[in-house]
């Protein structure tokens, strides 16, 4: 396991962490790839990339622990990046470019002009078959990534800088500056709101129900996001914290964060008593301004993480061949293949996916 941050000094730290009696993390890597401060960072079985205000993706193999490549398409600060299984990976920037990228030949399949403004944050389904993002065009998109196209759009009152998927998939949060709004897929309405004193930099779901939050402060918040109620919270820095991730580990639930007071930490978190403060398990002075954190796992089928959105093997494999037409810079689906349509299984998951979107779509256009 290895706890990866970039920072505002233009370098990504490769920490090992490692479970026994009590928890070690040492320094492992260092990556100095980027010409100006990190800005995001994700992770998948094999790679860690990173965005960058310098406008670059760089691609960094944690298996031979060399640098990998650049990818170039955006034109402005990469905001947010997000893989899905082991052979897509999402990027959007401030260019409002959304990019879909194969990764096992790292070619652009599709470049989507997604939002008028910035592209602040996206987030893809459990499925695969979904993505949201948010702007700085106070809309809020829904992508079908099967057809490689907007599905919808949904206007809000303010830009939110955060969208997030719930573990299953059955619900979404957006956040806009200190207010989170907590959605459910099938009718696409608010069913509540959560409001926090200083303005929201993280979040992560640790179930379906409870939300860790970190906000321009110290402290983080744990949440019932179906009562909105604060189920606990606690100093975890000295300085704010700017990124926040989660993961499961033989029933044990961990919370790492990333400050700006240089500190990346990990919290035992026992949900049986989610009331109590979470215990520190250990952590690391990077002695930098840390911007954005992952972590990366190298048996992946071991560790089931929060933001899991891995299929088996053979269904991912299914799926990017019914899906993608193997060309250089196109949709994962070309229109104008008629027998590919014909031929696209609707499987019952897709098919109650669709029922959701046109249910939602309806209910939008009706309160417009």
């Amino acid at each position: 396991m290895e706890l990866v941050a970039g920072c505002y000094e233009q370098v990504l730290f490769g920490f090992a962490a490692r479970p026994a009696q009590s928890w070690t993390v040492v320094p492992d890597f260092t990556h100095h790839a980027h010409s100006a401060s990190l800005s995001a960072v994700a992770v998948n079985n094999r790679y860690v990339v990173t965005g960058s205000r310098d406008e670059t993706i760089q691609i960094y193999d944690m298996k031979k622990k060399i640098e990998h490549g650049a990818l170039l398409q955006h034109n402005g600060t990469v905001t947010c990046l997000e893989f899905y299984s082991t052979a897509h990976l999402l990027s959007g920037a401030e260019d409002g470019l959304i990019c879909i990228w194969n990764t096992k030949r790292w070619e652009c399949l599709k470049s989507i002009k997604a939002h008028k403004g910035h592209v602040t944050s996206l987030s893809i389904h459990p499925s695969g078959k979904l993505a949201l993002s948010v702007g700085t065009d106070k809309t809020l998109r829904t992508w079908n990534l099967v057809e490689g196209r907007s599905a919808f759009i949904k206007n809000l009152k303010q830009n939110a800088h955060i969208i997030k998927w719930s573990p299953s998939g059955e619900k979404y949060v957006t956040v806009i500056t200190n207010k989170v709004d907590v959605y459910k897929l099938d009718t696409a309405l608010i069913t509540g709101t959560i409001t926090t004193e200083k303005r929201i930099s993280s979040l992560t779901f640790i179930t379906d129900s409870i939300l860790a939050i970190a906000g321009d402060d110290e402290i983080i918040r744990l949440y019932n996001c179906d009562s909105q109620k604060c189920l606990c919270e606690f100093k975890a820095h000295e300085n704010r914290i700017k990124d926040i991730y989660s993961f499961e580990r033989e029933g044990q639930h961990v919370i790492v964060t990333a400050s700006s007071d240089g500190y990346i930490k990990m919290w035992n978190l026992d949900l049986n008593k989610n009331k109590d403060v979470p215990s520190l398990l250990c952590e690391v002075n990077t002695k930098a301004r840390l911007t954005c954190l992952a972590v990366w796992f190298d048996q992946a089928s071991e560790i089931k993480e929060n933001s899991d959105k891995a299929a088996t093997s053979s269904q991912a494999n299914e799926d990017e061949k019914s899906s993608i037409v193997r060309k250089k810079k196109v949709c994962w689906t070309d229109k104008n293949d008629k027998t590919a349509k014909r031929d696209r299984k609707i499987t019952p998951e897709k098919q109650k996916l669709e029922t959701l979107l046109q249910k939602k779509k309806k209910k939008l256009k009706s309160s417009e």
